[in-house]
């Protein structure tokens, strides 16, 4: 084991320890079972006996790296505390610890898979109840969340883009390269703003999360992301969700009841301009993990974000814009100049055997990145030769190497006209089909192959 290792291994000790000696004093307990869950962010599940009577926690720690525009833990927690006070239903928040930073949270029984659920039947109506306590949390008073530092928008424009400005600083921070695809999206969501929508609404902004059990929904979770804004960005976001966390019932009539309980008429070119902008905002958060990785971040969760993010940008704006899908043609080729190579790499991770659950995840994470690069090996010099040729056809110029293009496309996206939105969007849409035709395969790529958002009327 590698000294650096060893470091990571003493320091997640240290921090356990801290936590669990301050749950105990928080409860005047005793921790009796302290798990670590088998995911990218840290958290934890505890048993604690406390005076004969076991207390079930969730411990929920920081994500790590500079990826959050609300990078303070304890706002979530006191977003939670308020949210339960109003009487919406989420986790018991039973305190803070500031070292390591984790939320010390009730344990909500239940799961968020929808095929646990004993029929359709039962989805549907989970479905509609997770629609009424997000109704219900968009009818509290906005005052509350305002006194407690959260900052309220006024006027259409910041309102409908209050996501855009709650995220921009983090991107703008830790922007190392060109963004066209995101610079494009940015332009025409600043120039399209729903000038209609000025009630500004206390939203999840990361909406379509919720525990169930017994076809009961028991708590919204994950305000990580909360802030006050358009509802509607509620109803995009879960909308995205949809793709890989089914709602339970299909989206526009989910669409509908909302509206039958909030009153509220249908916008569905809101809903639309929404879904544009999560996906955008979500696309800038994890732009530069991707460009600029750090060490000791979950590098196959960021590239799969990545990937997934863009082409959902694509689309929405597709969809926005009125422009149709289209995929290109590709010839996929199977093997690299590094075959042989990959190949021994992949049979060396093969021959690490850990039996630790958590070490094993991280090994996954490594198999994962490998079986991408055997793909990237195979295609990205392919891939990179279509991408300059059109640029050169759009920008009518040259370019002596790759690496020139992305500059010169943000260029041309931050002085064109209006006019070239459709063929610009054509180019990006391009780029990311032919790189979901080469990883979508992966276990990376798999989310990506899987975009496709749900109608939001009938058809």
């Amino acid at each position: 084991m590698n000294t650096a290792v060893k470091e990571q291994e003493s320091a997640a000790a240290t921090s356990e320890s801290k936590l669990k000696a301050f749950v105990e004093q928080l409860t005047n307990g005793r921790v009796t079972s302290m798990q670590r869950l088998v995911r990218w962010r840290p958290a934890w599940n505890l048993e604690v006996d406390s005076n004969g009577h076991t207390l079930r926690l969730h411990l929920r720690g920081e994500r790590g790296g500079d990826v959050s525009p609300f990078p303070d833990l304890r706002r979530e927690a006191d977003i939670l505390t308020l949210l339960g006070q109003h009487g919406i239903p989420v986790p018991r928040i039973h305190g803070f610890c500031e070292d390591p930073p984790a939320i010390v949270m009730e344990l909500v029984r239940g799961t968020r898979d929808l095929s646990a659920a004993r029929s359709d039947e039962e989805r549907r109506d989970l479905a509609r109840q997770y629609v009424r306590a997000m109704a219900a949390m968009h009818q509290l008073p906005v005052e509350p969340f305002v006194a407690q530092g959260i900052d309220r928008p006024k006027g259409a424009e910041a309102i409908s883009l209050a996501g855009l400005e709650a995220y921009y600083p983090l991107y703008e921070r830790n922007k190392t390269r060109p963004q066209p695809l995101v610079e494009f999206a940015l332009g025409w969501l600043r120039r399209n703003v729903p000038m209609h929508r000025t009630d500004a609404r206390f939203v999840q902004y990361d909406s379509g999360q919720y525990l169930f059990e017994n076809g009961q929904l028991n708590a919204l979770y994950d305000f990580e992301f909360a802030m006050i804004g358009d509802p509607l960005a509620d109803l995009a976001s879960a909308r995205m969700r949809d793709n890989y966390e089914p709602l339970g019932d299909s989206f526009c009539d989910l669409y509908a009841y909302y509206q039958e309980v909030t009153g509220e008429r249908p916008d569905p070119d809101v809903v639309r301009f929404h879904t544009a902008l999560f996906s955008t905002v979500s696309a800038m958060q994890f732009s530069s993990t991707v460009a600029t990785p750090q060490p000791g971040d979950p590098h196959d969760t960021y590239t799969e974000f990545d990937i997934a993010l863009r082409r959902v940008v694509v689309h929405a704006l597709a969809e926005a814009m009125g422009v149709p899908l289209e995929t290109p043609a590709l010839d996929i080729a199977t093997q690299g100049p590094n075959t042989a190579l990959l190949m021994m790499l992949e049979d060396a991770v093969a021959q690490v055997k850990v039996s630790d659950e958590f070490q094993q995840s991280k090994l996954k994470s490594v198999s994962k990145l490998v079986e991408y690069l055997v793909k990237g090996d195979a295609m990205t010099l392919r891939l990179q030769a279509l991408e300059q040729a059109d640029a050169e056809a759009l920008l009518g110029r040259t370019f002596g190497h790759y690496s020139e293009i992305d500059a010169a496309l943000e260029d041309f996206v931050g002085s064109a006209g209006p006019e070239y939105d459709e063929p610009l969007l054509k180019l990006f849409m391009k780029q990311i089909e032919r790189r979901v035709l080469v990883f979508g395969g992966t276990a990376i790529g798999g989310s990506a192959s899987h975009i496709d958002l749900p109608p939001i009327e009938p058809r």
